[in-house]
């Protein structure tokens, strides 16, 4: 029996506490041997990054315990989006401790884990894309010095690094040897099997990684504290190179755009020359771009074959690519992958999920035929009927056509009123280079079982459609970004989906300037929510960190001979034109897009007679971690949509 209810007012399975409290992030997987490792970001412990292992048979153990009784964060600020904080061997785990920025080696046993020892001092850098090399006792890592214990450059220098493991550089930063130095940065080291060749991929301003970057290769030397012979393997000008991986036979593996998509390359080395092939050409995306180091979706599966996720069409794929002569196999399960793929002789791991199930940690058992769950995000659970599957849908827009994933509002228990049509969220990722998918996902579905339809954009600069649609959005954020998110809402108006006049649009960071530039340049929408997003271009140009300090260059244009197209861009320039309220969210302690972003813009809406609810949450950066936090977040923004559309929240 269903009971009609105005939309928004809809009783739901999915509390603003529950999705604070029951959900934690999965990153980083790494396997070795029997063993599955990864890091759990925990709202109930503050949003603490627990580093913990699986073991075959037996339940979840956490490895990070300090011994002096504090915490430990495994966490790496490096570029400030950090990944790939930890590396593992059968013997050892060494992670960095965002507490002092420092490394740390923990000793493994059949049954216990040594306390935590330093490998490096606190000097004032940060360490990042860890490759243990257990023969020659060293630990390989990208190294970005901020001059200082405690201290913060905007411009830091990034260098690769080899560290002892035995603990003589905890307390001489000098044992800590430079192996190159000068690229403005510098990631992904990887060694070969046999220890003679490492690999690595650099990139200078003002490209970002997935605009123009350059794999290199040189022999290690005994004692791993030189390279030699260095030679450029792949990319340069327009070309993006990502996940270099070695074969057992020598053979590298890595992916580029050349074609115009992210494809896979098979670089085969003889005596006198290398040889480098096209292994799968396709019009699929086989990487993701690198805002965090570390991501891996490719991963050698045995001798002959590689385990890979891929996207076409916005959606991720899993498959096995023969190194021969590149055949793929799709693997037809209903688990999507959505962030690392880790594979071994037997087995394959990654992080996915499923239209009725949230992101979790897949073990897929290739001898028993099996698939297993490790580890959930959620413990939250929705009744089957009052899920919201994710419509693939594209649409006119400015210049092209326009991507991303319909929500229609779901309920087991309550319907609208005859002749009403739900409001509508229209959600903008961030990056602004990034890209949104359509497994299920709590934070949606909070807002589909309440009655409100939800359309995900994969705007103009989204990665999963290749270079072409990535770089429609060069010169023009502020433009294409908001036109497709304006256009892709008009188009549901117009097509009787969602009510025209309740119409709200929302983001983070990158996505919180199009929410802030949809409600200044346009008239589409009623409300908007912007969370720790950038109202001022100029002063995101002028203070923001190294890694996107050239970012906008691309973007906008060259600052600050582009200042006045910066002026033209920013919404805080232009608050006169504004129409409707907006409730903005923010961390005092964001480096990415500072707090007085959030302040500046909010006075300046005042002063133009505008509404604005702004919440400013103590101790969070860059994206909320606690889950106090974002419960109250996620409480607020519902509470602003009841006041603007007209509802009563259940």
């Amino acid at each position: 029996m269903f009971t009609t209810l105005p939309y928004g007012s809809w009783p739901s399975p999915l509390g603003a506490d529950d999705l604070a409290d029951a959900s934690v992030r999965l990153s980083e997987l790494l396997l070795c041997g029997a063993d599955t490792y990864w890091i759990e970001s925990r709202p109930l412990e503050g949003g603490r990054n627990a580093l913990v292992r699986h073991r075959a048979g037996s339940t979840v153990d956490v490895v990070t315990t300090p011994a002096d009784g504090g915490t430990f964060d495994v966490r790496t600020r490096v570029h400030e989006y950090g990944g790939a904080s930890y590396a593992v061997t059968d013997s050892l785990v060494v992670a960095s401790r965002r507490e002092d920025d420092r490394l740390y080696r923990i000793d493994l046993t059949e049954d216990a884990f040594a306390p935590p020892a330093p490998l490096v001092p606190a000097d004032g850098r940060r360490y990042a894309d860890l490759e243990i090399d257990t023969a020659r006792g060293v630990l390989y890592a990208v190294a970005e010095d901020h001059g200082g214990p405690g201290e913060y450059r905007t411009d830091p220098t990034a260098t690769l690094v080899a560290i002892p493991l035995d603990g003589s550089a905890a307390e001489d930063g000098d044992a800590v040897i430079t192996l190159i130095n000068g690229p403005d940065f510098i990631s992904s080291p990887r060694l070969s099997h046999d220890g003679a060749f490492l690999a690595w991929i650099t990139w200078d301003h003002p490209a970002m990684p997935w605009d123009s970057s350059t794999l290199q290769v040189a022999t290690v030397a005994d004692g791993g504290g030189r390279l030699l012979h260095h030679r450029t393997i792949a990319g340069g000008p327009e070309i993006s190179v990502a996940e270099p991986l070695w074969t057992p036979a020598g053979d590298l593996v890595h992916v580029d755009d050349r074609s115009g998509w992210w494809n896979l390359y098979r670089t085969e080395f003889e005596a006198a020359h290398r040889r480098t092939r096209h292994l799968h050409p396709a019009d699929a995306e086989f990487t993701m771009p690198q805002w965090g180091f570390g991501p891996r979706t490719a991963d050698l599966l045995d001798e002959h074959h590689l385990m890979v996720s891929f996207g076409v069409g916005g959606r991720r794929r899993l498959g096995a690519v023969q190194l021969e002569n590149g055949a793929l196999e799709i693997w037809p399960g209903d688990w999507e992958p959505e962030r690392d793929v880790r594979a071994a002789p037997g087995r394959v791991v990654f992080i996915g999920c499923s239209a009725t199930e949230p992101q979790s940690v897949i073990e897929l058992d290739l001898v028993r035929g099996r698939v297993s769950v490790l580890r959930t995000s959620s413990g939250l659970r929705v009744p089957p009927e009052a899920i919201a599957a994710g419509e693939a849908v594209s649409w006119p827009s400015a210049d092209g056509v326009a991507h991303g994933f319909l929500y229609q509002p779901s309920s087991e228990v309550a319907i609208g009123p005859d002749g009403e049509l739900p409001p509508l969220l229209v959600l903008s990722h961030g990056g602004p280079t990034a890209a949104t998918s359509a497994g299920f996902d709590p934070a949606v579905q909070f807002w589909t079982t309440r009655g409100f339809a939800v359309l995900d954009v994969n705007y103009g600069g989204s990665t999963g459609y290749g270079r072409a649609y990535r770089e429609r959005l060069h010169g023009r954020w502020g433009v294409v970004d908001v036109a497709d998110c304006a256009s892709g809402a008009r188009w549901l108006a117009d097509q009787g989906i969602v009510d025209g006049a309740r119409m709200a649009v929302r983001g983070g960071s990158a996505g919180g300037f199009t929410t802030l530039a949809a409600l200044t340049f346009t008239d589409t929408f009623a409300a908007g929510a912007s969370y720790y997003g950038i109202g001022d271009l100029v002063a995101l140009a002028e203070h923001t960190h190294k890694f996107e300090s050239h970012y906008l260059d691309t973007l906008v244009g060259p600052y600050p001979q582009a200042a006045e197209t910066f002026r033209e861009r920013s919404p805080i320039q232009h608050t006169g034109q504004l129409r409707a309220p907006m409730i903005l969210l923010q961390g005092t302690e964001d480096r990415v897009v500072p707090p007085e972003q959030a302040e500046t813009m909010a006075s300046a809406v005042r002063d133009a007679g505008m509404d604005v609810d702004v919440h400013m949450f103590d101790g969070e950066g860059h994206g909320f971690r606690r889950a106090e936090n974002k419960r109250a977040a996620l409480e607020a923004e519902l509470a602003f949509y009841g006041r603007v559309f007209g509802f009563t929240p259940a």
